[in-house]
């Protein structure tokens, strides 16, 4: 059986967006606390329209001050 991943990038990136908000940031100000990201980066993830590697997810984890667990829980 194939799984569709589209499903759990959109839920994580939900997740993301919701933890940006609560903390105040845009867009922008969180990439720019990541090496190489722009705010359309943020917005493709946060609107689940980019699959991205665990060490992006942490690095995101890192410009939101959150843990991991904090995110996907």
């Amino acid at each position: 059986m194939k799984e569709n991943y589209t499903t759990y990038y959109k839920i994580i990136g939900e997740k993301i967006k919701k933890k940006r908000k609560e903390k105040g940031l845009t867009q922008k100000q969180v990439a720019e606390k990541i090496p190489k990201f722009d705010r359309s980066k943020i917005s493709d993830i946060e609107n689940g329209k980019e699959d991205f590697l665990f060490s992006t997810l942490l690095k995101i984890c890192n410009a939101l001050d959150i843990s991991l667990k904090e995110l996907i829980d």
